[in-house]
């Protein structure tokens, strides 16, 4: 099936476009009153994520109201770490947490290998009914956690401010932590080909906490995994090209290393300015990237103001697709949203063409 609107997957390639494509991460969320009552209805987080019904139709709410140029799965970074038995659930306002945790080699060891046809077919399947239900309007992104930010909330059981478990456990324990990642690499590399097969056009790995590492380790435990599962990944389906694109949450420093991984965009934070960011990896790769999300909280005027001068900070040619430096959070009005996506697709017409 032709897409009607494939401006994403091309900047992402680096081809020509007529204006910036945008997206955002957490586009399918509690910011919008539609997703806050379909998670009522659902009960628990889980069964939202498990029934791809309702994953269907969450993931397609925020395209209903906005122009976004991609839609996303809706599921959850730690459906794998769930799918190996640890046993992941929410408690309100806390964020996910695991019953059981990873602390001793003997741990690792244990470790059941992740049958993705069977273990995690809700997701495979929420991914097949979401393209026929998208019927080629936008592309569809697939995506998955890194195996170091997995491996954080195995051993931690949960969220963590300073991920000091995790972190002694990769000090004390190299080897263990290595086994654990290489078990997550493999785990990750076949869910997203099982993605790509069902119908996801591009996906993104989401290295949320590879911030947390000095750059020596950053490397060694984080961002080799990725370089294995990008070799890996199908390089096509349907005919075309299925792009990768790396988000590395404060990894501004490691841009070079990240362009170099098999990529094809780089996600950004907000920390790291896009033309600063461009003119060091120049044209290796595209960008994706990057309002601080809190802008969203701020006047419409603000918003139009900050997504023109990331445009501009980009400046002319192809290879950016607009992004938030990270998700949107709960408490963001819809309109707002509405404003940042119409300044990207007015604004970013200059820079084109």
């Amino acid at each position: 099936m032709s897409l009607k609107n494939d401006r994403f997957l091309k900047a992402l390639l680096r081809e020509d476009v007529d204006v910036t494509p945008v997206w955002m991460m957490r586009q399918a969320g509690r910011y919008l009153p539609e997703y806050r009552e379909i998670r009522k209805q659902a009960g628990d987080f889980m069964t939202l994520c498990q029934t791809p019904q309702l994953a269907c139709e969450v993931t397609l709410q925020p395209l209903r109201r906005y122009a976004f140029d991609a839609a996303i799965l809706f599921s959850d970074i730690l459906t794998i770490p769930d799918a190996m038995g640890q046993g992941l659930y929410f408690s309100e306002g806390e964020g996910p947490k695991f019953r059981k945790v990873i602390r001793s080699a003997k741990d690792v060891e244990q470790l059941p290998d992740v049958n993705i046809a069977s273990e995690l077919s809700y997701v495979t399947d929420a991914v097949s009914l979401i393209r026929k239900e998208l019927n080629g309007s936008v592309p569809l992104i697939g995506f998955s956690g890194s195996p170091w930010t997995l491996a954080t909330y195995m051993i931690e059981g949960g969220g963590s401010k300073d991920f000091r478990i995790a972190k002694q456990f990769m000090y004390d324990n190299p080897e263990a932590m290595h086994q654990l990642l290489e078990k997550l690499a493999s785990a990750v590399s076949d869910y997203l080909n099982a993605q790509i097969r069902a119908g996801a056009q591009a996906v993104q790995i989401f290295d949320t906490w590879g911030g947390i590492l000095t750059p020596a380790s950053y490397q060694e435990f984080s961002l080799a995994y990725m370089n294995k599962i990008i070799a890996r990944l199908l390089p096509e389906n349907e005919g075309r090209k299925v792009p990768v694109i790396v988000f590395t949450k404060n990894g501004g420093q490691w841009l070079e290393s990240i362009a170099d991984s098999g990529c094809h965009a780089v996600g950004l934070d907000w920390t790291t300015d896009i033309g600063t960011a461009r003119n060091r990896i120049g044209d290796r790769v595209a960008l994706q990237g990057n309002m601080d999300p809190t802008m969203l909280y701020a006047s419409a005027e603000a918003i139009r103001k900050e997504v023109a001068s990331i445009l501009q900070s980009f400046g002319k040619g192809n290879g950016h697709v607009f992004n938030l430096g990270h998700g949107i959070t709960p408490e963001v009005s819809p309109d707002n949203v509405a404003v940042f996506v119409e300044a990207v697709h007015e604004f970013s017409h200059q820079y084109h063409g």
